[in-house]
């Protein structure tokens, strides 16, 4: 029992420890952490909602590590990015 009771914490802390790699794994995205600032400005250059856009697609990139090319649209070539939706199953990522 204590042996199951500790793989389970050692699991556990590796899941904390690691939560980019974790998250980014289903993602599917080829982009690192450190790029989505630069790629959610570019997205969001066109809106007039900059900061909500900016901080929707920062946390959307955190997660899928891609950002659709463009202002607005083609978000079929981020599919996490086009499938992460609201509590009311509106788009979470601009």
């Amino acid at each position: 029992m204590a042996k199951i009771s500790f793989l389970l914490l050692a699991l556990l802390l590796i899941a904390i420890a690691f939560p980019v790699e974790v998250m980014g794994a289903g993602g599917g995205g080829k982009l690192k952490p450190w790029q989505c600032s630069s790629k959610c400005s570019s997205r969001c250059s066109g809106t007039q909602y900059k900061k909500a856009c900016l901080t929707f697609c920062n946390k959307c990139c955190a997660t899928c590590l891609c950002v659709p090319p463009g202002t607005y649209g083609n978000k079929g070539a981020c599919p996490c990015y086009n499938n992460w939706k609201t509590k009311e199953g509106g788009p979470k990522c601009p």
